[in-house]
């Protein structure tokens, strides 16, 4: 029997964590709903905006990703989107009820010519009085340097799965360089926002180790993205499951997998992120009740379709779920010091 800390533990082992994913499905989510009430307003929820700010072109191999210039996609490489044009799309996300606006951009790493303009996003974004994320690749210590000087509040760099599964995933970066950039955006004082995709036909100890690695990092990620797997025809992964469609994961097992991550990381923000848009409505409701506290408003998230304002505030309002407020929600996050789809 697993007994809750009263402490915020980064020292889970990965039995104790297989043991909560073999916990009655009801037990499960009642712990993880107990947890959720310790540390948040169940009846509030995080908005948050993803905009693609450079699209395509990316020298990486993940199998999941339709930027991939490996993959045999319709994605289309672009240029660094103008700083005005990023900028009008984060006020018109504010006017919709987002508090964060998250930035993403198809690259390796962030080429230091790039670095200026992505300073004054950033900035401009912030005196619009909103959070900012940006997930640009690999940082060095620099860059992220540059970034904190800047203001950004969060980092995104996912860890994608378990480090047994990743080296199958993607060949072209190692689980260690996810972690020196993690380790690079927490030294420069940004908020950490980390999370992963699952359904890439992974086993449940593969979520076992994923979950492991999160909980295990030196600070939990201030933000965890847990992703369903959007299949692209032409990625690797998205060919796999057309192929192989019982390797997709199940409601059942993704709602697991967000309660999960909500009793071992109490105080993060657990966003349900993409896949969404072909989630019902009732699994989106467990996962809430599991413990998931934020999500991407819009119609798109970088390149694939999400559920769109206007199903979510139907949605909302079934359930009777409110957008976070910003001062709340700095009250209910853990600390400051942490770094971050």
């Amino acid at each position: 029997m697993i007994e809750r800390m009263p402490m915020t533990r980064v020292d889970w082992t990965r039995e104790e964590i297989a043991e909560l994913f073999d916990l009655s499905f009801t037990e499960l989510v009642f712990r993880a709903a107990q947890v959720h009430r310790e540390n948040f307003n169940p009846d509030e929820v995080q908005l948050s905006t993803l905009l693609s700010i450079k699209t395509g072109g990316c020298p990486e191999d993940c199998g999941y990703c339709s930027q991939s210039a490996k993959a045999d996609t319709d994605v289309k490489a672009t240029k660094l989107m103008d700083v005005q044009a990023v900028l009008q799309a984060a006020a018109q996300a504010k006017d919709h009820g987002s508090t964060r606006f998250c930035m993403g951009a198809a690259w390796r790493n962030p080429k230091d010519r790039d670095m200026p303009a992505i300073v004054q996003i950033v900035k401009g974004v912030r005196e619009m009085g909103m959070e900012t994320c940006m997930t640009l690749g690999m940082l060095t210590p620099k860059q992220a340097d540059m970034l904190a000087e800047a203001g950004l509040d969060y980092y995104n760099h996912n860890l994608d799965t378990s480090p047994e599964r990743y080296a199958e995933v993607i060949t072209t970066r190692s689980f260690q360089d996810r972690l020196d950039t993690l380790d690079n955006v927490r030294k420069a004082g940004i908020n950490v926002c980390s999370g992963g995709i699952v359904g890439m036909g992974e086993t449940r100890e593969d979520r076992v180790g994923f979950i492991h690695a999160l909980a295990t990092l030196p600070e939990h990620p201030d933000s965890v993205p847990i992703n369903a797997l959007v299949p692209v025809k032409g990625t690797p992964l998205g060919d796999m499951l057309a192929d192989t469609p019982l390797a997709k994961i199940d409601d059942i097992e993704f709602v697991r997998t967000v309660a999960v991550a909500r009793i071992t990381m109490p105080k993060s923000m657990v966003r349900l992120s993409a896949g969404r848009e072909s989630m019902s409505d009732g699994t989106q409701a467990l996962c809430f009740l599991a413990g998931a506290n934020s999500i991407f408003t819009g119609d798109k998230l970088l390149t694939a379709p999400n559920a769109g304002d206007d199903n979510d505030a139907k949605l909302f309002a079934r359930l009777g779920l409110k957008g976070m407020p910003a001062e709340q929600r700095e009250k209910s996050c853990c600390a400051v010091p942490e770094p971050a789809e």
